[in-house]
């Protein structure tokens, strides 16, 4: 309880709360926030014939309780939480928590398979470092952890389901239906597992203690074990990110396999405009990411022993992962290519007699379902992805340089944003202002700065201890001079090359909001809206699909290259991207 108590004193225990209260709120004020008008949502619900009359809809909003405004609503809302009752359904009539229950119960258990296969990924990829105790898996493992959810959802069903016909490719009626949801939602979690213990483990296996051990003939089972409990407790939060993760990707891979998890419950009470059920299913998801977060602290200081919390929780720098030049420069150059020979197409243009057409000279990548050349269309759409990614990018990367002068007041709001993932925050801002670009980047760009912040502040308290700052002191220097000239100047270069390793995970982000049908919407060429638009016809025009499938992967795979390459200045241990943003 004195643990407790200290988190919530002080400025960053003040911020959590108020970011917590502010998104409760949120999700209780929806019906508010929409911008649309409930009731005529709800009498279409009821009767489609009716006439929205006046007297129809405030029929309506006199039985909702709309009438009475929102901070009535709110309070009605919150009273009715107290009581374990979630409202009624605008839309079905029924109850909303038994359907946020069985919703809950689903995604749970596929959460629990796809943390699993994450943890048996990630066991794999850092045994070699254990037996052989050198070397590295980090490049290797980083290669899954960079590929969104949805991305190897699609995949999984094309190849598992449809080319080889081994597995079902939706439904929940057993094990079977498992299996390919579980990897999909499990291999990226895995891959980032275990690149972070892969990462790590060198450098602890060259510490003293193991030289020493090793002399004193204690067995290599028993110091790999030891290593693994000095890596583990400060990679704990990075993994309560991870499991966060989950929670975003599940959304999407429920999308895809039809599964009925509070994920795609979620999501289609936010297309049907079904408020009081999107309001259960996000304060469900919200609960689930909150508490995963607490359960990692917890973890975290459970973990290590008495003579590990006396030293510090401080890994040694992990060994940086050599990338030849050519291997970002060639996949730059295959996107480059393709993305030129694009724009020198029409996007837009219908063929109806060339509907689904197989690759050939006149189309390189086939078409789509209404003739329009998917080359084109590829070309065209990286404008929109990375572009908005750059963007939001230079967004969270001022909001992170600002953040970090105040760490104390930051640390609150990073852990409220750190439990959302952008799939979760796109849900709500497309039922507030509608789905489209500018609400995905909102939604990608109110959570993707905590890293930068935390990164910023760790720079910021390391440039202030500094020697020549004393100096500067010591000989007059105002305040401002030395913020601008010393502080900032040493902050903000590092911070911003880490902001431009972050540019292509936001991009999967945005692309990930887009292919659920919250970013982006038709007939734009955003990479994600072309996922979504082409898996109605995967079984017949596959190559509609694995176009903009390939180039999100191959972005990834230049992000991971790239990073790795780019890893003069590494980001300090702690401060990496979490899971549902890569």
């Amino acid at each position: 309880m004195r643990r407790v108590a200290q988190r919530l004193a002080g400025p960053a225990g003040a911020t959590r709360l108020v970011c917590l209260a502010a998104v409760v709120a949120a999700v209780g004020l929806l019906p508010w926030l929409s911008g649309r008008d409930p009731a005529l949502t709800v009498l279409r619900a009821r009767s489609a014939e009716q006439e929205p009359t006046r007297e129809a809809l405030d029929a309506v909003r006199r039985d909702l309780g709309l009438d009475a405004g929102p901070l009535a609503l709110l309070g009605d809302w919150a009273g009715g939480l107290l009581r374990g009752d979630l409202g009624t359904s605008w839309v079905s009539g029924t109850e909303v928590l038994p359907a946020v229950t069985a919703g809950l119960q689903v995604s749970l258990g596929l959460m629990g398979a796809a943390l699993a296969v994450a943890l048996l990924l990630a066991a794999a990829l850092t045994a070699p470092v254990l037996v052989r105790g050198r070397g590295s898996a980090g490049g290797l493992a980083a290669v899954p952890a960079a590929l969104p959810e949805f991305l190897l959802a699609t995949v999984a069903l094309l190849v598992g389901g449809v080319w080889l016909g081994a597995l079902p490719t939706s439904g929940w009626q057993g094990p079977r239906y498992m299996i390919l949801p579980a990897l999909a939602l499990g291999v990226p979690a895995g891959g980032l597992l275990g690149r972070l213990v892969a990462d790590a483990l060198p450098a602890v296996l060259d510490e003293r203690w193991v030289e020493l051990w090793r002399g004193a003939g204690v067995g290599r089972a028993r110091i790999a074990a030891a290593a693994l409990r000095r890596v583990l407790p400060p990679l704990v939060p990075q993994f309560g990110m991870a499991a966060v993760g989950l929670t975003g990707g599940a959304v999407a891979v429920e999308t895809v396999f039809a599964v009925p998890g509070i994920g795609r419950t979620a999501l289609g009470a936010a297309k049907s405009q079904d408020l009081p059920l999107l309001q259960g299913a996000v304060l469900a998801l919200l609960l689930l990411g909150l508490l995963t977060g607490a359960l990692a602290a917890l973890l975290r200081r459970r973990l290590p022993g008495p003579a590990l919390r006396d030293a510090g929780l401080v890994l040694p720098p992990a060994r940086p992962v050599r990338v030849h030049p050519a291997v970002p420069l060639a996949l730059f150059a295959v996107l480059a290519v393709a993305i030129g020979w694009g724009l020198l197409r029409d996007p837009y243009a219908v063929h109806t007699t060339a509907r689904l057409a197989a690759p050939s000279w006149a189309h390189p990548l086939g078409t789509d379902g209404l003739g329009r050349d998917v080359l084109a269309r590829l070309g065209h759409g990286a404008a929109p992805t990375v572009g908005t990614a750059a963007a939001v990018g230079l967004l969270s990367l001022a909001a992170g340089l600002a953040l970090g002068f105040l760490p104390r007041v930051a640390a609150g709001a990073a852990d409220i944003a750190n439990a959302l993932p952008p799939v979760i925050v796109g849900i709500l801002v497309a039922a507030a202002a509608g789905p489209g670009t500018g609400g995905a980047a909102l939604a990608v760009g109110l959570i993707s700065w905590p890293p930068l912040a935390a990164h910023a502040a760790a720079l910021t308290q390391e440039v202030r201890a500094s020697a020549f700052l004393t100096a500067q002191r010591a000989i007059g220097a105002s305040p401002w001079w030395i913020l601008t000239r010393h502080v900032l100047p040493s902050v903000a270069a590092p911070v911003s090359r880490h902001a431009l390793l972050r540019l292509p995970g936001i991009a999967l982000a945005l692309a990930s909001l887009g292919f659920l049908g919250l970013g982006a919407q038709p007939p734009a060429p955003e990479w994600g809206l072309l996922l979504d638009e082409s898996r109605a016809y995967v079984e017949r025009a596959p190559w509609a699909a694995l176009a903009p499938a390939v180039a999100l992967a191959l972005l990834a795979a230049l992000a991971v290259s790239g990073a790795a390459y780019a890893r003069g200045t590494r980001i300090p241990r702690g401060k990496e991207a979490p899971a549902g943003v890569r």
